[in-house]
């Protein structure tokens, strides 16, 4: 397998459109397809295990693997997702060896590194540079809202990788486009209030926010937070150009990689279903 890393540039500001994100997402669209959005926990549930998941998830059809950096403290997590950082804390897993198991894994689909601020700063002013090395292509940072720190987001953003940002459902239409102007590769909306965690339904007012938000932007929208079944990644796709599927990725890698990639099988079957 190829890595999909991003091409390093001595021009930090490379034209967005020939990363391995934007690429992604225009070769669906052009067969009519909705991205299928993977998260894992590097490191969980152990780190031999871990890159076997992120091969399986990419064999079962994800088109994007998003790969969470153990944190200490992940407060905008549900219970799985932070059971699974603290098993992978358990076993000595931090950026740099999260780094270590994306090119250990060699993917070909887009990698986003999925990271509250603190574990990329520990990391140092190479952070950003060593992750596209290793073969990501984007960072999501969860604790870093537009404007709360200008010259960290525009490291962030001016740098190797697509910087991802999240939308809340509450959030203004004026907000969503200020956010969508600060990032690349695609725009997160997180379907719901909370934490993340699998849900019994998808929220009604749902195809309202991602119209709002479809009006603010041309990059793709993806749409997180609770989906968990077959038929709600279904629904979801209908409304948006990607699904992420997290905790319950994450809680079915706590039985076997293979009860994960069966459930991914069965998300990436719905999508295509519809």
């Amino acid at each position: 397998m190829a890595s999909a890393s991003a091409t390093i540039s001595s021009d930090p500001a490379a034209d967005a459109a020939t990363r391995p994100l934007a690429r992604r997402f225009r070769d669906l669209a052009g067969r009519g397809q909705k991205a299928l959005v993977c998260y894992v926990t590097a490191g969980h549930p152990d780190p031999v295990r871990s890159r076997d998941l992120l091969r399986g998830l990419e064999d079962a059809g994800a088109d994007v693997i998003e790969v969470g950096v153990p944190f200490s403290d992940p407060m905008a997590d549900g219970p799985v997702i932070q059971a699974s950082s603290q098993v992978a804390l358990g076993h000595g897993v931090n950026l740099s060896r999260t780094l270590d198991l994306v090119h250990g894994a060699a993917l070909d689909v887009p990698v986003v590194l999925f990271s509250y601020l603190n574990p990329v700063l520990t990391a140092g002013p190479d952070a950003l540079t060593r992750a596209a090395q290793a073969g990501v292509s984007g960072i999501l940072i969860t604790d870093l809202p537009v404007g709360a720190d200008p010259e960290r987001e525009q490291w962030l953003g001016g740098g190797p990788l697509d910087f991802v940002r999240l939308v809340a459902p509450t959030t203004p239409v004026e907000r969503m486009g200020a956010i969508a102007r600060h990032g690349s590769g695609f725009v997160y909306l997180i379907s719901r209030l909370g934490v993340t965690g699998e849900r019994a339904e998808v929220p009604p007012e749902l195809p309202a926010t991602v119209a709002r938000l479809r009006g603010t932007t041309t990059l793709p929208i993806c749409v997180g937070f609770g989906i968990s079944r077959p038929a709600d990644a279904r629904a979801v796709a209908d409304l948006c150009d990607g699904v992420v599927v997290g905790s319950a990725i994450v809680r079915a890698a706590g039985e076997s990689v293979g009860a994960a990639t069966a459930l991914v099988r069965s998300l990436r079957a719905a999508i295509d279903e519809r």
